[in-house]
This record gives C-alpha cells, sequence and structure tokens, in this order.
C-alpha cells in the first residue's frame, strides 16, 4: 500500500444523522481537498448499507499521513474546518476520531 516504515493513520467512525444534504458534495470536496494536502498519502473508506435505518449509518474512513503536522494542517484547513462544523451540526449523530502510528502492515491477494 504506502512505501514508507512508518506513517500515521487517522480513523474516523461516525453515524450520519437523518439530515444528510450536502454530505455527498461535501465529501467528495474534502477528498479532493486533501489528496492536495503536503502529507497524505491515501485513505480507505466503508459505510454499511445505506438501505437500512439511517440511524444505523456506520461509516469509518482511515486517512493516511507521513507524519503528524500535515494531520495537524489538515485539521486547521479552513475548507475542512467548515465541513467539520457542518458534520457536527447536520451530518453526524456521532463521531470518534483515532490518530494512530502505523509501524508495520502486510496485505494477501488471490
Amino acid at each position: 500500500m504506502i512505501d514508507l516504515k512508518t506513517y500515521y493513520a487517522v480513523i474516523f467512525t461516525s453515524t450520519q444523522s437523518e439530515e444528510i444534504e450536502g454530505y455527498a458534495e461535501m465529501s467528495e470536496k474534502m477528498e479532493s481537498l486533501a489528496k492536495q494536502q503536503k502529507g497524505f498519502l491515501g485513505f480507505d473508506s466503508a459505510r454499511n448499507d445505506t438501505s437500512t435505518s439511517l440511524s444505523n449509518h456506520i461509516g469509518i474512513t482511515v486517512s493516511y499521513w507521513e507524519n503528524l503536522e500535515a494531520i495537524k494542517t489538515w485539521k486547521a484547513n479552513s475548507a475542512h474546518l467548515l465541513a467539520q462544523q457542518k458534520g457536527r451540526k447536520q451530518w453526524y449523530d456521532w463521531y470518534n476520531v483515532k490518530i494512530c502510528k502505523v509501524e508495520h502492515e502486510y496485505e494477501f491477494e488471490k
């Protein structure tokens, strides 16, 4: 995946509220903007089946960064700050953020 010895992962886990107008557009904008940030390495994202009740919509996005400074810079980005505010006010009922140092990884592919 990433050709570095160590790097950092920001794990964002959330449950969506029922008011998601504008969420998809903002998500695309944040993805595009994050890709332009110095130190951004990539991301993985998943959300459970949207045919179920919205209160059960759990999503997990993991973004990967070269160092903690890159994460701090992204968190303070003005467009990202606006998205965070809208998230708390409108799009999320709950979220949790974890920042982890990745020291080793491996994968399997058939």
